[in-house]
């Protein structure tokens, strides 16, 4: 389960570090893609496979929507490899589509995790924790 909130460097080279405490869980292999609200998704092997299982399984003939995101999650993944220190290289087009020029925060979302831009993360965090705006999120899901 990956949970938490951490903020870390984006270094000259491009390489950003996994928090240790995700890292066993993508000993086994990562993929990083564009992901929803503007930030990019870190996932396992074994979530990756079953997300695209889910994906493939989609009408993507008939329905726009299914082809849409289908093309936005895939077309921009990449499968990652950590070096010594746990680090990767994050290509340019994805920190682009971030917005991360100089920090990152990486954020646990229980079976991904999500590299957000430190502006846009405040932002939406402070929106999310307005009670009435969180009231709204959570209505009809049966929490």
């Amino acid at each position: 389960m990956f949970t938490g909130e951490y903020r870390h460097t984006v270094d000259a080279k491009a390489r950003l570090a996994v928090p240790s405490r995700f890292r066993a869980q993508l000993a086994g292999g990562a993929f990083v893609s564009r992901w929803l609200d503007l930030c990019l998704a870190i996932w396992p092997r074994d979530g990756w496979e079953h997300l695209a299982g889910r994906v493939a399984a989609l009408p993507t003939i008939e329905n726009a929507g299914a082809r849409a995101f289908s093309r936005f999650v895939f077309a921009s993944a990449v499968e990652i490899e950590f070096d010594a220190q746990g680090r990767f290289v994050l290509p340019a087009y994805l920190r682009e589509a971030a917005g991360l020029e100089g920090e990152a925060v990486v954020v646990g979302s229980l079976d991904h995790a999500e590299i957000w831009s430190p502006v846009r993360w405040d932002d939406y965090r402070k929106a999310l924790e307005a009670p009435d705006a969180l009231a709204q999120h959570l209505a009809g899901l049966g929490i």
